[in-house]
């Protein structure tokens, strides 16, 4: 039997507009569509009549399919010469395990193709008025995983270039590890007083950003029930925020 072909697809942010064109080429031609959480359910409506439908989603702390599972699942499809879609929110390579998937495809020979998704990190503070870089500003930007092991004692984050060298920094699922991230930087030399804003479900409907300072927005996360998914952004370019904010306007 002819092997399938798996393409791993960056959806997007969550406005499921903002998906490319070959994202959504790859949604119609699938046969198996693997998707995740975040997924609008709107792109999953362009998909074949017959198409088969997996959900691969993932809250914190709890996997509906663990990843080893998922690229199992991706290698079985493909294996059965059937075209699979992996549709991950964001970019597949940025936080996404596309990368582990892709290994596991080379390992058994399976042929993929990865499209590159527009990440949250840029999009949400976009759509919430803030440009993570800027001439005034700031002119180097950071994604850094806000989901880390410190509990474990594997925290592999540099704190202190992170906190003395990069002017924009946006963390991804720190939610839950937000008050650490905001000491780990005070400790290693950024201003407490610096901007933050916390974007939650960004480029949505949904959206709803909150700003503070380092030294406060726990606080105020907490105050306002800030929850996944969200981005945390770290920066003076949160203070371009109340001058061009343009989503809430037209929502």
């Amino acid at each position: 039997m002819k092997k399938g072909k798996v393409y791993i697809v960056g959806a997007g942010p969550g406005d499921p507009k903002l998906i490319t064109l070959r994202g959504l080429e790859c949604i119609q031609e699938a046969d198996v569509i693997a998707y995740d959480r975040l997924i609008s359910n709107e792109l999953l409506k362009h998909a074949k009549d017959g198409a088969e439908l997996i959900f691969c989603g993932k809250l914190p702390g709890k996997h509906e399919l663990i990843q080893e599972q998922i690229n199992d699942l991706l290698v079985e499809k493909a294996l059965e010469g059937k075209v699979v879609t992996r549709l991950k929110g964001g970019d597949p390579f940025v936080f996404g395990r596309g990368g582990e998937e892709a290994e596991v495809l080379v390992t058994n020979d399976i042929p993929y193709e990865v499209v590159p998704g527009i990440t949250s990190g840029i999009a949400a503070p976009a759509y919430a008025g803030i440009p993570v870089t800027h001439r005034d500003h700031a002119s180097s930007f950071a994604i850094v995983t806000g989901h880390g092991r410190e509990s474990k004692g594997q925290d592999m984050i540099n704190w202190q270039a992170l906190a003395q060298g990069i002017d924009t920094i946006a963390f991804y699922m720190g939610v839950g590890n937000l008050k650490h991230i905001c000491t780990q930087l005070i400790n290693n030399g950024k201003d407490p007083s610096t901007p933050v804003a916390m974007i939650e479900w960004g480029t949505t409907a949904e959206q709803r950003t909150v700003t503070g300072e380092l030294h406060s927005i726990f606080e105020i996360s907490q105050k306002e029930n800030i929850t996944h998914p969200a981005v945390v952004l770290v920066g003076n370019v949160v203070g371009m925020r109340e001058k061009i904010k343009w989503f809430e306007a037209i929502k």
